[in-house]
């Protein structure tokens, strides 16, 4: 079919037209969406250690007088511990998902009771994206949000 006069089309011009601006306005929101899968993981990681994980280490502590060890770990909140102190009353799993969740990086969450710097607590940190601590930690010691 040959295209009469009246048929309308857009010109190579108009195409690169917008090819173009599509690739400015991409430009501009790029960089400023880069970082964002990494704040999000970070919050995620807050939203287990304060609430989630938090929340489970509360009731374990209602119904025994004491957070689990630093030797019976999280495991204690999915299964009752066998090393001592062995709790009289147990009441789990007091996780939902009956399973110890990863922090969004793939790695074990760090629990330590008593803890080091919660003293009479527990300490619970992820080690962030480089699994090992350093700054990127998000932990329940922490005083300073950064953003969240």
């Amino acid at each position: 079919m040959i295209l009469g006069k009246t048929a309308k089309a857009f010109t190579l011009v108009e195409m690169l037209l917008v090819l173009m601006i599509i690739g400015i306005l991409a430009a501009f929101a790029v960089p400023h969406m880069a970082g964002q899968g990494e704040k999000a993981r970070r919050a995620a990681a807050r939203a287990d250690i304060d609430s989630y994980l938090a929340t489970a280490l509360d009731m374990y502590e209602l119904d025994n007088g004491r957070y689990p060890t630093s030797e019976q770990g999280l495991r204690a909140l999915i299964e009752a511990p066998a090393a001592a102190p062995v709790p009289r009353d147990w009441n789990g799993p007091y996780l939902k998902k009956k399973r110890i969740p990863k922090d969004p990086w793939g790695n074990d969450y760090v629990y330590a009771s008593p803890g080091a710097r919660n003293a009479g607590d527990y300490d619970l940190s992820s080690s962030g994206r480089d699994g090992v601590e350093s700054t990127d930690d998000v932990a329940n010691w922490e005083t300073e949000r950064e953003g969240l």
